[in-house]
C-alpha cells in the first residue's frame, strides 16, 4: 500500500528561536564530546571516501583498523584502481558486504579515467561517480571539501525525524526527499561540517534506534519525540520508545531472521573461503555447498546458484558454470 506523506511545505517548521536553540546545545555538546575518529583528522577525499563506503552498514570500532590497513595497501586513489580486484576484496576482508570494496574500487577507476585522479568537489559531480549515492556525495562535499550542504545518513534521518517530527514509530513521517528537504532547512549556516559530525555522534552515541538514553541528550529540551514520548509515561525514556517499537513490530507482524541463516552469511563464507585457495583455483558447485553449508543437500543446488551468480554479478567472484567458481 503506498503510503501519503506530507510536502514539504506541509511540514511544521521549528521557529527560528526553537532551531537556534538546538544549535547552540548540540554544537556545544559536540565540542566537548565529538568521537577522535581518523578520518576526522583529514581532508583528503579518497581517504573520506574509504571511510564513507566502509561504514555503510558496519560499526565504527570494526572499521578503524581496516581503514588504516586498507589505506596503507591502496595509500592513493591511483594505487588502488591499478590494484588486483582480488587483492582489494582481500584486504576488506572481514569487513562484510564485499561488493563494497568492488564499487569502490570502480568508483577509483572512473576518478583516474574521468578526472585525472582528482575526486569531485560538488555534490553534482560527485553524483556521476557510479556508486556514490546523495549521502556519500554530500559527506564528501562537506568533509573534504567543506561545502556548506547538508547529508542524511540513517543517524541523522533518525535525529532529525526525532528532534523536529516526533517518533518515528510505527513508521517515519517524511520520506527520503521530506527528509533532505529538511536536513537543508536546518543547517546551521557556515558550520555544516559541525552540525552533520554532531548529528552521527548523537545518533550513534545517545539517540540510538534501540537503546536512546533521552536522559543523557543534550537537545532533549527541543525535541518533539521527547515530548510525545513525555505525554505517554510520567518517566519518558528510552525504555518506553523500546516498548513502543516492540508494539508497532508485533502489530505489523515483523520477525527479524538470523544472520546465520541469511544470504549475506553465506556470501560472506563464499568469499572467505575461496579467499584461503591457490590463485586460480576454482571449485564446483558440488565442492563448494559442503563447505560453507554443514546442512547442504543437493536441494539447496538451485539457491547456492543463485547465490554464486549474484556474486559473480556483483564482481566479487569469477562463476564458470563449468569450471567453477574462484574469486577475480
Amino acid at each position: 500500500m503506498h503510503r501519503s506523506s506530507p510536502s514539504s511545505s506541509t511540514v511544521a517548521q521549528p521557529t527560528p528561536e526553537q532551531l537556534a536553540r538546538v544549535h547552540h546545545l548540540l554544537l556545544e555538546w559536540y565540542a566537548h564530546e565529538q568521537r577522535p575518529l581518523p578520518w576526522r583528522a583529514t581532508s583528503d577525499p579518497y581517504a573520506i571516501l574509504v571511510s564513507e563506503i566502509m561504514l555503510q552498514q558496519t560499526q565504527v570500532e570494526r572499521v578503524i583498523p581496516k581503514y588504516h590497513e586498507f589505506l596503507s595497501r591502496f595509500p592513493t586513489v591511483a594505487d588502488l584502481a591499478a590494484a588486483p580486484t582480488a587483492a582489494v576484496i582481500s584486504t576488506w576482508v572481514p569487513l562484510g558486504y564485499n561488493q563494497r570494496a568492488v564499487r569502490l574500487q570502480a568508483i577509483a577507476r572512473q576518478v583516474v579515467s574521468d578526472y585525472q585522479g582528482r575526486i569531485p568537489d560538488s555534490v553534482e559531480e560527485l553524483l556521476k561517480l557510479k556508486g556514490i549515492g546523495r549521502y556519500t556525495a554530500g559527506a564528501i562535499a562537506c568533509f573534504a571539501y567543506h561545502r556548506q550542504v547538508a547529508t542524511v545518513d540513517t543517524n541523522i534521518r533518525r535525529v532529525l525525524h526525532r528532534l523536529f517530527i516526533g517518533l518515528e514509530h510505527p513508521e517515519p513521517r517524511l520520506s527520503d526527499a521530506e527528509t533532505l528537504t529538511l536536513a537543508e532547512q536546518v543547517l546551521p549556516p557556515g558550520r555544516a561540517y559541525e552540525w552533520n559530525q554532531a548529528l552521527m555522534d548523537l545518533g550513534a552515541m545517545i539517540c540510538t534506534s534501540a537503546s536512546p538514553q533521552c536522559e543523557r541528550c543534550p537537545v532533549g529540551e527541543a525535541c518533539a519525540a521527547y515530548r510525545e514520548l513525555s505525554a505517554q509515561s510520567l518517566f519518558p525514556s528510552g525504555t518506553v520508545l523500546r516498548t513502543l517499537r516492540k508494539v508497532a513490530e508485533k502489530k505489523s507482524g515483523y520477525q527479524a531472521q538470523p544472520f546465520t541463516q541469511s544470504d549475506r552469511y553465506f556470501r560472506g563464507r563464499i568469499v572467505a573461503l575461496l579467499r584461503t585457495l591457490p590463485p586460480e583455483q576454482r571449485l564446483s558447485l558440488a565442492e563448494l555447498g559442503p563447505r560453507i553449508k554443514s546442512s547442504y543437500t543437493e536441494a539447496d543446488l538451485p539457491w547456492l546458484q543463485r547465490l554464486v551468480s549474484r556474486l559473480a554479478h556483483d564482481g566479487l567472484v569469477d562463476y564458470q558454470e563449468e569450471e567453477g567458481v574462484r574469486l577475480p
